[in-house]
Parts: structure tokens; sequence; C-alpha cells
């Protein structure tokens, strides 16, 4: 089912604003102990996006979102919702609606309590509280299942269920923290398409933690990708991919080849390794073009078959290992067996391209 983006009714009784607010940190520090896990942290999100936090364990992406919901003090900065600091105001008050990996639901709680249950608190009266509920259970995707309890339902339902809850109050920000992480993969990825569409639908500002890439991509308008405390890159997740803007990013989003080259080299020119490199360029495996040739300098290692595409691994002759892939369509892969010479060229610009000190970990 398809919604298309509406303005959200207020029910009677709910006092704060259905707008979904700007969200901004400043310079912010955080630290547990002697250990820093954010630096100088500075983001800005769009009211109405959904901005995806992608990178691995320990980089402060979790801090973040906790730093927002106001479950963890700054050290330094300011961070801002609507224009306006939200640093001294409880977690109770900044109008954010969570969603856990772990579903929280109340067990003893129908669908419909659970999901009214913020209402309730905020004594919504009866009948705003029913209407709200009959929307959230049609845009949820729960339609039927409003006196099932949480045993009766499925994990991705549960999730549903937990999204619903936390959009009932209609929040100003909604903070997903790897809501998708404990549901299979069939689960994750019809979920991961209903949770936005229903961003969409209502409009709400929503921060979504993850540390996987696909989610990352496919849910989002903009993606953060973070290291160590800081944001490595913050764009349009087709840019993340094609055209990463530091070596992290490049190694950490998808599969990347690097191969060392002279400062004058081009696509035109044939791979591999300059003797002497003073570059290094960051090539998808989609825009490795190879072939059989008697004199070509990798060898095929073996490949992986994926359905549609098959992921060739490729080495130098006298090497053990695979240090390079090219993504091929399968039927154009049948012919490539391990130990077959290959040679390889570059059909379109590298994703990145630094001088070798900027990229210090290089492939050869």
């Amino acid at each position: 089912m398809t919604i298309a983006h509406r303005t959200r009714p207020t029910p009677p009784g709910l006092e704060q604003s259905s707008e979904p607010k700007s969200v901004r940190f400043e310079h912010v520090d955080k630290s547990y102990g002697c250990t820093e896990v954010l630096k100088d942290f500075n983001i800005d999100i769009e009211a109405g996006s959904m901005v995806s936090f992608l990178g691995p364990s320990g980089c402060g992406k979790t801090t973040t979102l906790r730093i927002l919901a106001g479950f963890e003090p700054v050290n330094g900065g300011d961070v801002l919702v609507g224009g306006e600091s939200v640093l001294k105001l409880p977690p109770n008050s900044r109008d954010m609606g969570m969603v856990f990996q772990s579903y929280s639901l109340f067990p003893n709680l129908s669908v419909s309590e659970n999901i009214e249950y913020g209402l309730r608190i905020r004594r919504v009266d009866a009948g705003a509280r029913r209407r709200r509920t009959d929307e959230l259970l049609e845009i949820c995707g729960l339609t039927g299942m409003s006196a099932r309890f949480p045993h009766q339902l499925s994990g991705g339902q549960q999730q549903r269920v937990a999204l619903a809850r936390a959009l009932a109050t209609q929040p100003q920000v909604l903070l997903l923290d790897e809501p998708l992480s404990a549901l299979d993969a069939s689960v994750r990825s019809s979920l991961r398409d209903e949770i936005r569409r229903v961003q969409q639908a209502l409009g709400t500002t929503t921060v979504f933690i993850t540390h996987d890439q696909g989610e990352a991509l496919a849910i989002a308008d903009r993606v953060a990708v973070m290291s160590e405390g800081r944001i490595e890159q913050y764009s349009a997740p087709h840019e993340v991919y094609s055209s990463p803007s530091t070596a992290f990013v490049a190694r950490f989003v998808g599969s990347i080849n690097e191969f060392a080259v002279g400062s004058d080299w081009t696509i035109r020119d044939r791979l591999p390794i300059e003797p002497a490199p003073d570059h290094t360029v960051f090539v998808r495996p989609e825009n490795l073009s190879i072939a059989a040739a008697a004199d070509g300098f990798l060898e095929v290692k073996h490949s992986t078959y994926t359905g549609e595409r098959t992921m060739v691994h490729l080495g130098l002759p006298d090497g053990h290992i695979a240090q390079w892939a090219a993504s091929l369509a399968s039927a154009d892969a049948d012919a490539l067996r391990p130990g077959m010479r290959i040679d390889a060229s570059v059909t379109a610009q590298p994703a990145l391209r630094l001088d070798s000190h900027d990229a210090p970990r290089l492939q050869s």
C-alpha cells in the first residue's frame, strides 16, 4: 500500500506541534573517562528528512542518538532541535519517539493498548486515542491485529507495533536504534521498506542507526559515515557509494579495489601497479573489466556466484591470495577458471584517487 505525503492531523488533547523539526549538533564533545567518543562533532539534519548513521562498532553512532534523546550528557558543544537547545531538557520533554533493537513491548497489553500507551500517559481523551491508533494500525500494516498480544505476533509485526507506538504521540523526531538487526534477512528487507514508506507518509524527522550498509543506503535521504567519533562523509547515498570523500569511506562502504598507479595514469592506460606508485585509485568491482590474456598480469583465484552476478576474485600470479575483484554478469564469468591469466582495465573514473601518503594501506 502506498500512501502519499500528507499533513498529519493532531488528535484532540495533544498540545505539542506536529511539525517535524531540524536537528543540529554543534561542536559536541563526549568522553567516557579518558576515552573520547565524539570529537568536535557537527551535523545538520533537515526537518522531515531521514538520516542514517553508519559506521563500525565503537565509532560513536549510538552515543550520538543517546545524546539527542537526552540519555547522555555532553562534555561540550550544543544540540539544537528546531533551532533551540535541548541540553537542559529531560528525555520526557524532548518530544522524541524511539524504537530499539529489542521491541520493548508490554507483554500484558494488546497491540492497540501498546500503541496508545503514550497517549494515555498524556491524558489524551479516549476518542482521540482510538482514532490515532486506528490510523497507525493502517499506516504500519497492522490492520486486524489490534486485539492480539505481543506473543501472538512475529518479530517483524512486533517491530511494526513498536514503530506505531513511537509515532503515536506525533514526535518531532523519531530515533531508530538498529531496529532491524534482530530480524532475519527477508523480514528486514520488507520492514526496512515499510519504515521508509511510513516516514515519507508522515514526514517525521528520523535518525536511523545501523551497522548494515545496505540498510543505510536504501532507507535514507542522507548517510553520515562515522569513524572514531567524527563524520567522514555526510551525503546522499549514491554519493557515498560512487564518490567517497576519504579512503575510510571508500573501504568501509561496499567492496573496493585499490591499485597503485603513477601520477600520469589515466583510465585509458593498462593496469597494473606501477613499480614506483604515486597515487592510489579506488575502483568499484563493477567498474573493473577483465578478459583472458596470455600475458595478463593477474590471475583468477576463485569466484563467488550470487545469482545474476558473479564476483571474480583476482591476485598476482605468484601470490596466494586474492587482492582484487571484478563483478561480472554470471554468464560472462562462466568461462573464467581458477589459474587463468587475466588482463584488467577500468571502465569508469575511479571512485576516489589519492596521493599514496593519504592512503597508506595499499594492496600490491
